[in-house]
C-alpha cells in the first residue's frame, strides 16, 4: 500500500469518526499533494510525498517556535498536534548512530575530509537520507563528523 493510498484512507476513517483536528490535518496533507501534481503534472510517487511531509512539518516546527515566542500556547498544541498526525505517514526514523555511518560512508565516497567540504558531502547527503533523518540532525552530525575528521 502507498503512502498515498494510506493517507485517502485514513482520510475516509477520520470522516466516519468525526475526528475533525485529524481531518483538517489529513485534507492539509492531501491539498498540498494535489497542488503539487497540478503544477508539476506528475503523480506522486512515496518518495515525492515524503518530501512534502518533511517541508510541512518543518513550517508547523517554525510555526511553534513563533507561537511561543507570542505565548500562544493553544496553537502550539495544535501545531504539535498536526506534526504528530503528518509524523505518521513518513518511514521509520534512523538513529543517530545510522545517520553517523551514511555520513562516514559518504565522506569516502566523495573525499570530504575537513568543514570546508561540508557542502560537497550534503547534496549525496540529503539525497540518501530523504524521508529517512531530520536533514537538521544530520547536516549538525555532518558538520561535527568533518571537524573531527
Amino acid at each position: 500500500m502507498t503512502i498515498k493510498d494510506r493517507i485517502q484512507d485514513d482520510m475516509k476513517a477520520a470522516m466516519r469518526a468525526k475526528d475533525a483536528p485529524l481531518l483538517g490535518t489529513i485534507r492539509l496533507l492531501m491539498a498540498a499533494m494535489k497542488q503539487k501534481e497540478v503544477d508539476e503534472r506528475v503523480v506522486l510517487d512515496d518518495a515525492a510525498i515524503v518530501a512534502i511531509i518533511d517541508k510541512m512539518i518543518k513550517q508547523r516546527r517554525d510555526a511553534i517556535a513563533q507561537f511561543a515566542a507570542a505565548g500562544r500556547q493553544d496553537l502550539v498544541d495544535k501545531e504539535t498536534a498536526e506534526i504528530g498526525v503528518l509524523e505518521r505517514y513518513l518511514p521509520q526514523r534512523l538513529d543517530a548512530d545510522a545517520i553517523d555511518a551514511e555520513i562516514r560512508t559518504l565522506m569516502v565516497e566523495t573525499g570530504a575530509k575537513g568543514p570546508q567540504d561540508l557542502g560537497k558531502l550534503m547534496g549525496p547527503l540529503k539525497a540518501q537520507l530523504a524521508g529517512r533523518a531530520d536533514m537538521a540532525l544530520a547536516a549538525a552530525r555532518a558538520k561535527a563528523l568533518l571537524s573531527g575528521a
